[in-house]
């Protein structure tokens, strides 16, 4: 009997001599576990724990694996939470976003009243030498038609007033605003790709679209440089706070791109930001004379082009007229010839082109543009942003020239209401068809264009997943067939947009070697109903391995 114990003791310790020697003989920066880790690798491996060093993920798998190998000072419990790849955003505006949050927030408003009331608060609240607002939408009022300046001179005769629509493709400003941009005349063509609309006596009702927008827009002076500061701050906390890891701010010039650079070097700057820069003369040349910029924080390697304006505004380029608007196919904002040329120069830099497109002439224009210069299959992953109206004959052109669709599921579901009116009941039909884009490549890369749509991911994974908007509106989806699937959505929102963006071998999975930027749940999205997703809670986010939002502090 003694023997026989003596046996079996000597039999475990030398097998925890053998299997054991390295009981927590690895040193880590920290350790994850107790909780699902979701790493969208090529085989949807599931781990239960990980470890990190120097930003990076060093190990996966299980928790006893991980916790008897490695030691480390700072340990995260999941508390059979779940972890993702953190959740990135293909196509925002955090700059655009954090202004924002100090001008008057005009978003869901009921009618125009509503909105100028809103005006009329903020300027007693935070009086400035303009007035600025923005997220009205005509189509969410009653009377779903655009406004007039009247009320805005009546309550601001002595102040300009510029409000930004939601999709911020046209203005509403009032008679002052038009004074002092040289504007108040019975008179005067708008610029080429804009519109000026004229009422009584020919006289401007207010309200510009497109090109337009920017005689207003240079007038508007800047806010103080600390208070934007604060308000980037601000943005960047909300951001992490919905989980949010890495985004495209899509379109900024050379000196916000700048100040974004000296926040990365201060350390302020805590985000991933893909910075795309907007297509004026200056800018497109400073990123060619410059080059990519290709820091772990702040990545700059693409041009963005606007072809056209928003179908809320009727500014998208359609091949057909508008249903609503007989005779009217929206605006083309690009010019022709200096776009192609801009493209060549691209393409010769091996810099990367990405061009917003809502409706479908203007789709089918950059794809016949994007074609002749990339001439078939390449890595060149030039981007089309939105490709909301897309011709049948013309889906094809996104795989035959590599070309990525950059899509934003919640435009989807805000649209649903109107959409069918702007493009009558066929037409309807092809739009916001992300199955169908996704079968060109194999992606799409998602995003919200914030603030435009809200920030927050668990609406765009239920729009995606669903097509049904906030509230579970409408019962069985919008046009349900171009749904994406749960694993494709989340795909969407990490791995692809990694992609879209060059840095697929950094970021976008959970995989050994790649940077520890992590989004924590309390649910498992590929698990739960798609509804319930919108009650999920973020209990952390993660980037290079530190925790810069957690939900017990």
């Amino acid at each position: 009997m003694r023997f026989s114990t003596y046996n079996v003791l000597l039999a475990l310790v030398t097998s925890l001599c053998v299997s054991g020697c390295g009981f927590k003989s690895e040193s880590a920066d920290s350790i994850v576990h107790n909780g699902t880790i979701i790493t969208m690798d090529a085989q949807n491996s599931i781990g239960r724990a990980m470890a990190i060093r120097n930003g990076r993920i060093l190990a996966i798998g299980a928790e006893r694996e991980i916790l008897n190998r490695y030691r480390a000072t700072e340990v995260t419990d999941l508390k059979g939470g779940v972890v993702f790849p953190g959740l990135m955003d293909g196509h925002a505006h955090l700059v655009g976003y954090a202004d924002g949050l100090l001008e008057a927030n005009l978003f869901a408003t009921e009618s125009w009243e509503e909105a100028v009331g809103r005006m009329v608060a903020h300027d007693q609240e935070r009086p400035n030498e303009w007035v600025v607002g923005r997220g009205w939408d005509q189509n969410d009022w009653e009377e779903p038609r655009f406004p007039t300046r009247l009320l805005l001179d009546e309550y601001f005769p002595d102040k300009p007033v510029v409000l930004e629509r939601i999709d911020g493709h046209a203005l509403i400003v009032n008679r002052i605003a038009l004074e002092l941009a040289g504007l108040w005349s019975a008179s005067g063509a708008a610029p080429e790709g804009g519109e000026i609309l004229r009422g009584e006596g020919g006289y401007p009702t207010g309200v510009l679209v497109d090109n337009a927008c920017a005689l207003i827009q240079k007038h508007v002076p800047r806010r103080a440089p600390a208070e934007r500061f604060e308000a980037l701050m601000e943005a960047q906390e909300n951001l992490l706070a919905q989980g949010i890891t890495g985004l495209t701010d899509a379109g900024l010039a050379p000196g916000e791109i700048l100040r974004l650079d000296s926040l990365h070097g201060t350390g302020d700057l805590k985000l991933r930001i893909n910075a795309m820069v907007n297509s004026e003369d200056s800018s497109i040349q400073w990123l060619r004379a410059r080059g990519p910029i290709l820091k772990d924080r702040l990545t700059v390697r693409s041009v963005k082009f606007y072809m056209d304006g928003a179908l809320g505004s009727r500014g998208a380029l359609l091949l057909d007229p508008y249903s609503d608007r007989p005779g009217w196919h929206g605006l083309g904002t690009q010019d022709a010839s200096w776009f192609r040329e801009q493209l060549e120069a691209l393409a010769l830099d091996s810099l990367q082109a990405a061009t917003h497109c809502i409706g479908d002439s203007a789709v089918r224009w950059v794809l016949d543009a994007y074609q002749d210069i990339l001439g078939g299959t390449n890595d060149r992953r030039w981007r089309i942003e939105h490709a909301q109206v897309v011709a049948p004959k013309d889906f094809d052109g996104f795989g035959r020239n590599s070309i990525i669709p950059s899509v934003q599921p919640t435009h989807a579901t805000s649209d649903m209401y109107w959409a069918g009116e702007r493009l009558g009941r066929n037409r309807i039909r092809r739009a916001y068809a992300y199955q169908e884009l996704l079968g060109q490549l194999g992606m799409v890369a998602l995003g919200t264009d914030f603030p435009v749509e809200d920030i927050d991911p668990r609406k765009t994974f239920f729009a995606s997943v669903a097509r049904r908007d906030a509230n579970g509106f409408p019962e069985g989806g919008f046009q349900a067939n171009n749904s994406l699937s749960k694993e494709q959505t989340l795909r969407g929102m990490t791995q692809w947009v990694a992609l879209a963006q060059f840095q697929e071998s950094d970021l976008g999975t959970v995989e050994v070697g790649k940077w520890a930027d992590l989004t924590w749940m309390d649910r498992n999205w590929m698990t739960i109903d798609p509804i319930d997703v919108l009650d999920t809670r973020v209990l952390g986010t993660c980037i290079a391995g530190e925790w810069l939002f957690r939900a017990d502090r």
